[in-house]
C-alpha cells in the first residue's frame, strides 16, 4: 500500500465578483482533482487557526499529525531545517524577507525612495517580494548584510528568491511580528515588531535599510525600472521544537516533495526525507509529480505539496490563478494519479486551504479534501467537483486535520 498526501497550499478562495460570484477552483477545468471528488469522500477539514499563530506551513503541520497548538511555533524553524541551519534550542529563528519600502507621498512632497530616513511614519510597504528579485541578487544582497550586521549572536542566511533566513542566538521570542504581505500599500509604523525583544528586531530591521538602500545591485535596478530590495523585514519567528517522527510512530519510510523551503523544512521536522530541490527542474510540475512517483517505488508515503508561483499567488491577475490552478490539475495531478495506479493499491488524500494572504488580507475559511482508497468501491459521487461549494455541501462530517493522518495510515480503513 502507498499513501500520499496531496497540498494544494492557497488553491481555495471566497467568491470573486469578477468571475460573476465563483471562485477561481469552478472556474478552472480541474477533472482529476474531480475525479477524486467523485470517488471517494469529499469535505470540510476542521480547525481552529485563531486559536494559535497564523502562517507559513500551519495546515501541513496539522495534516501531518501535529497539533499547531503544541508544535507550530512559527515558519522560521522550518526554514532553518529545510536550509540544514542548526537552531539551539534557545535560538529563535526568523523568516527574513527582502522588501521594498518606500516614502508615503504627502501633499506638496515628491515621495519616493530617498526620503526615507528611517522606518517609521510615513513609509509605505510597495513590494513584499522586492519585485520578485532572484536567488542570485537576493544571495549578494545577504551576504552584505551578514557581512556588517552579523555577530555570535546574529547570522543571516540566503534562501530562494526573497525569503530568507535569520537565527538570534539565545534570542527572544515573544516579540509579535508582521506578515509584509498582509502591509502591502499601507503604512508600516502599526507593524513595526512589539512585544520583548521589538526593540532590537526594529534596529536590525533599520540597520537593513541603511545598508541596502545604496547598495550598488539596487540602484542598478532602480536604473533598470526594476523595484529595489531595500530593507530585511523580520516576521515568523520561533523556537526549533523536537518533533515526534512519522516514521517511527508509523513504522514506515516517506518524504516530503516540495519547491517551498517551509514545507521541505515541516517534512525534515517530521522526520521524512526531502528531495533535493536540484530534482524538481525549478517549478515544473511533471518533474514533480515524476520525481514524487520514483520515490514512492522505494518508499511507503509521500507528502507532496504544491504551490501557485508566486506572481500568482500575490498578484491581482484572476484569470492567471485560474490558468495556474488548472496547470496544478493538467501536469501534477493527473501524473501523480496515472503513476499511483501502476503502483498498486494506495490510498490518497489531496486537500486544499486558502493559504495565508488573499487580496491583501488574512486568508480565512475552511480547508477542504477528497479522499480516495484505491481498495474500496468508488462511491456515488458523479457530477461532484473538487471545489469549496461541494465540500460545504458534502454531509461528510467535517475531518479533525490533525487526526486524518492516523485514518490514512490505519489499517482495513
Amino acid at each position: 500500500m502507498k499513501y500520499v498526501i496531496l497540498h494544494a497550499d492557497g488553491m481555495a478562495a471566497h467568491p470573486r465578483q469578477e468571475l460573476g460570484g465563483r471562485t477561481p477552483l469552478q472556474v478552472a477545468s480541474t477533472p482529476h482533482l474531480d475525479r477524486l471528488a467523485q470517488a471517494g469522500e469529499l469535505g470540510l477539514l476542521a480547525s481552529s487557526p485563531e486559536q494559535h499563530r497564523r502562517g507559513s506551513g500551519l495546515m501541513g503541520t496539522a495534516i501531518l499529525g501535529y497539533d499547531p497548538k503544541k508544535y507550530y511555533q512559527g515558519p522560521g524553524p522550518f526554514e532553518a531545517a529545510s536550509l540544514g541551519v542548526a537552531v539551539g534550542e534557545q535560538d529563535v529563528a526568523y523568516r527574513c524577507t527582502m522588501v521594498t519600502l518606500r516614502a508615503d507621498v504627502q501633499p506638496g512632497s515628491k515621495g519616493g525612495l530617498n526620503e526615507i530616513k528611517k522606518l517609521g511614519p510615513h513609509v509605505v510597504m510597495d513590494d513584499a517580494t522586492a519585485g520578485l528579485i532572484s536567488t542570485e541578487e537576493a544571495r549578494e544582497l545577504i551576504e552584505a548584510i551578514n557581512e556588517q550586521l552579523g555577530s555570535e549572536m546574529i547570522q543571516f542566511y540566503p534562501g530562494l528568491g526573497h525569503r530568507h533566513l535569520m537565527v538570534w542566538g539565545n534570542g527572544k521570542s515573544r516579540a509579535v511580528c508582521t506578515d509584509p504581505q498582509l502591509l502591502v500599500g499601507r503604512p508600516i509604523a502599526e507593524a513595526l515588531p512589539t512585544g520583548e525583544g521589538a526593540d532590537f528586531l526594529w534596529k536590525l530591521m533599520d540597520a537593513s535599510f541603511q545598508i541596502l538602500r545604496d547598495h550598488p545591485l539596487n540602484e542598478e535596478r532602480s536604473a533598470a525600472g526594476q523595484k529595489p530590495a531595500n530593507c530585511l523585514w523580520l516576521w515568523g519567528e520561533g523556537r526549533a521544537l523536537f518533533w515526534p517522527s512519522l516514521s517511527e510512530r508509523f513504522k514506515m519510510a516517506g518524504v516530503v516533495v516540495s519547491q517551498s523551503d517551509v514545507h521541505r523544512g515541516l517534512g525534515i521536522m517530521a522526520g521524512l526525507e526531502a528531495v533535493d530541490g536540484s530534482r524538481l527542474a525549478g517549478g515544473d510540475l511533471r518533474t514533480q509529480a515524476a520525481v514524487a512517483l520514483e520515490e514512492l517505488v522505494k518508499k511507503d508515503f509521500a507528502y507532496v505539496h504544491v504551490e501557485l508561483p508566486d506572481e500568482v499567488l500575490y498578484g491581482s491577475d484572476v484569470a492567471a490563478k485560474v490558468k495556474a490552478i488548472e496547470a496544478v490539475d493538467r501536469e501534477l495531478v493527473g501524473p501523480l494519479l496515472d503513476g499511483l495506479a501502476k503502483l498498486g493499491s494506495h490510498r490518497i488524500v489531496a486537500l486544499c486551504d486558502f493559504g495565508n494572504v488573499q487580496q491583501g488580507q488574512a486568508a480565512d475559511g475552511p480547508g477542504f479534501f477528497a479522499y480516495c482508497d484505491s481498495t474500496v468501491s468508488p462511491s456515488a459521487g458523479a457530477g461532484r467537483r473538487f471545489i469549496e461549494a461541494d465540500a460545504q455541501a458534502s454531509t461528510v462530517p467535517s475531518r479533525d486535520a490533525t487526526k486524518f493522518i492516523v485514518r490514512l495510515f490505519a489499517k482495513g480503513s
